[in-house]
Parts: C-alpha cells; structure tokens; sequence
C-alpha cells in the first residue's frame, strides 16, 4: 500500500509544519537551502556501470558478443565472475583521495548513483550485490571532508527509460507488474540501511529516482507522481529534516511541477531535480558556442520560477556527443554523422581530441570554448540552489572528467572566481567561435 492512495487528497492527509516561504527550509544539520549555493559532483559509473564512462570494462564486447550494459554484462559474465570484476571496480574506481580533491576544489556535495539490485535484488536478474559496503565507506571519507551526500536511485527494474544509466539498455518497463512496488522497496531498504548506520549527517537529500521517462507512452505519470508521494511519505517519516529529491521526468520544471509537493499543499523538503544536456540532438549540437552559452543562461529564470528547491543534478561542459559510447556501446556521434541510432545525425565537425584521450590533448580553441560554457552554467545554475556536475572522473570523456577538467584549469579556480566577465547579464557574445 502507498503512503497516499489519492493524490487529490494527499496534502490533508499530512500534518506538516509549512514555512511562510514556497521554498520549504531545512536538512538534518541545519543546512537551509533557501540561503546555500550546492556545489556538488556526480560519482558516475561507480556503483551503476555506463560504457562511456568505463570503456575498458566493456572493450572486449566492442565488436559485438551481445554485451551493452551492466545487466547483459553480468548475465555474459556470470555472477562469479561478475563478483570478481566488480569487486576490484568498486574498490578501486573511487577512493578517499577523490574526496580529499573534491572537497580540496570548494565543492560541498557529492551526488551517489545506485541501482535498485543492490538493494532489493529481484529472483532472475543478473545483477550481483556487495556495492553497500563500500558505501558506508565511501560516507564515512565524505565525513572525513566535510561533504554532504546526496543518495540517487539510478537504476528501476525494467528500466525506467531504457537508457544503459538505468543498467538495461531496451524496452521502458518500469510501472509494469510489481516494478514500482520493487523500487519503492528499494527506497525503503536504502532509507533503513542509512538511518540504522547513522549516516544521517551526512546524507542531506534521496533521490527516488533518476531519469524516468515521462515522454515515453510507457510512463504513466499519475504513477509516478504517486510513487514521488509514497517515497516521500517514507522518507519524512522516518528522516522528516531529509530532503526529498524528485526527478522533473523531462517535463518542464515550472509549467508541468509548480503547484505539485510544494508548501501550498503541505509538503516541504522537497527538491525538483532537472538535468541540462544540450548534446543529444543535431539541433542542439549544431548551435554556435554564443548559442551554447546563450541557452544555458536562459535557464536562470527557468529556475527561479520554480515554486520549489530546484537543482541542476547534471549537467556538462561538453559541447558534443563525441565521447566513445556516449550513445551506446560500439555506436557513433550524432556530431561527426557516424550515429546511426533514433533521430539520426548529419555531420557537424570532426571529433577529434573530444572523444577519446584527456584534456591536454583537446584543441586550444575546445577548451577555451568550454571554459566559457561552463562558467556560464555555474553562474545560471548559481542563482537558485545550486549544481552538480556529471561527472567527476571518467576513463577517456575529456569533455565530462570533472577531475581532469580541474587539473587543466578549466574550471575556476576558488570555485566562485571567473575567468570571464559574467556572461549572462545580456553582454554581447565573446566566446570565441
């Protein structure tokens, strides 16, 4: 059973203290979001496999084999042997020297991605467990630095948009049989295993789910916006100072969510998660940098026209999808014409230092270019809550490595400096082109 079995009904069934302001106030240890900037970066690919992000995982399976995501890796694999490798990734990929880093560069939070198999493993499934042990110690080096957490579900059974970040790449068939219930199992599980722990402190924000597709027929959004209530009303119940953090299901932020889990319907500790990418379409890979930036500063007023707590939870400095398997393991970039996939592509230019290799082997004029963008993001995402960066490290995406964009000064160095003079203040255009 749900926590609210009627959404029409749903804020009179709660007895929540509502502040004066839409922007509902605090975490467990005093953090009021209405007056902090969130800083944070994403630690992709850790606990949830993506080829891109580790391609050496994947390379043998690069030609073919039927191998395209964690799920049908681990069914190749077998669980034995799947146990063995990622063992050695979740030990290895992510250490306490990246905290140090993370919280070294100004940053306050580190956004954690896990599937639901490691939580509420479903008979049948492939998926092997263990990643909680490194967990609690992945928050135990938060605590260490300084950091807090925010802890995301990744990853729903049968996938809540088909994407090989939910770990199956293919059909969307979350909400069918006992999905929503599974992941709502796994939200508890999370939830007890994080309060049991004493990771409280630490953790400041859940995530019920990332990503789902609420442009796909498949997803219901009654169902979702029911299951954003149940999760909810488990987490307030037994963490009430814990924000809440839902996904905007590629919906508009303002128009499609104001007026849903807000104040004025006696919800608070609420955050609205959107993601900026403007990479996955010819249309959008087409524009001219000025065009790039242009857009990414038109989400300001987006932002603070919400009625809630709205965070960018991932966004990039990259410009293309260049980077080897951003589309799919063995599959080309809409950019260069080499994507055969949905939509199709048509060449724009070469990909060359973008999709493969490090930031010191891009082209100068790449990364001047991206340097523009991304301080244009933090100053348009600085003007509500905040952001986080997807992602912190990756094998061979200059354009996405957090960590090695830092190393190479790409990213401004104290995190509130610019290098440029404010872009989004109606300036004309100085990126070069």
């Amino acid at each position: 059973m749900g926590f609210f079995k009627d959404l029409t009904f749903a804020a009179a069934c709660l007895s929540l203290t509502v502040a004066a302001s839409p922007l509902q106030e605090r975490t467990t240890d005093g953090i009021d979001y209405n007056n902090y900037i969130i800083r944070g970066v994403n630690l992709g690919g850790w606990f949830v496999l993506e080829p891109w992000i580790t391609p050496s995982i994947f390379e043998p399976y690069a030609n073919g084999g039927g191998v395209i995501d964690e799920y049908t890796l681990s069914a190749s694999l077998g669980k034995s042997a799947t146990q063995t490798l990622l063992d050695q990734h979740w030990g290895s990929w992510i250490t306490e020297d990246d905290f140090a880093q993370i919280a070294a560069a100004g940053l306050n939070t580190v956004r954690i991605p896990i599937g639901y198999w490691a939580l509420a493993p479903q008979d049948g499934d492939p998926y092997v467990q263990g990643q909680l042990p490194y967990l609690a110690t992945a928050l135990g080096w938060a605590r260490n630095h300084g950091l807090k957490v925010l802890l995301d579900l990744h990853g729903a059974p049968g996938s809540q948009n088909g994407f090989d970040n939910s770990g199956r790449l293919g059909p969307i068939q979350w909400q069918a049989g006992n999905t929503v219930q599974t992941t709502l199992t796994a939200i508890h599980n999370l939830v007890d295993w994080a309060v049991s722990n004493n990771f409280m402190d630490i953790v400041t924000s859940i995530e019920l789910l990332n990503e789902p597709a609420g442009f796909s027929p498949n997803i219901k959004m009654d169902v979702t916006k029911q299951f954003y209530y149940d999760g909810y009303g488990y987490i307030h119940d037994k963490t009430p100072n814990t924000v809440t953090v839902i996904h905007d299901a590629f919906k508009d932020i303002g128009g499609y969510w104001n007026g849903f889990m807000n104040s004025a319907t006696g919800v608070g500790n609420v955050m609205l998660d959107t993601h900026i990418y403007q990479v996955f379409t010819p249309g959008e890979l087409s524009r001219t940098p000025c065009e790039h930036v242009a857009n990414a500063c038109s989400n300001k007023g987006k932002l603070a026209g919400t009625d809630k707590w709205a965070i960018v939870g991932e966004w990039t400095g990259a410009q293309t999808d260049c980077a080897k398997w951003l589309n799919g393991l063995g599959t080309g970039a809409r950019y260069d014409g080499t994507f055969t996939g949905t939509g199709g592509s048509y060449y724009i230019g070469d990909c060359v230092g973008k999709d493969v290799g490090t930031v010191a082997t891009m082209k100068q004029v790449d990364k001047t270019n991206l340097q523009y963008f991304v301080e244009a993001q933090l100053d348009a995402y600085e003007a509500h809550i905040g952001w986080i960066f997807w992602c912190w490290k990756t094998e061979s995406a200059p354009e996405w490595n957090f960590k090695d964009l830092l190393a190479n000064k790409l990213i401004p160095q104290p995190i509130t400096s610019r290098k440029f003079a404010p872009q989004c203040d109606g300036a004309a255009c100085m990126v070069p082109s």
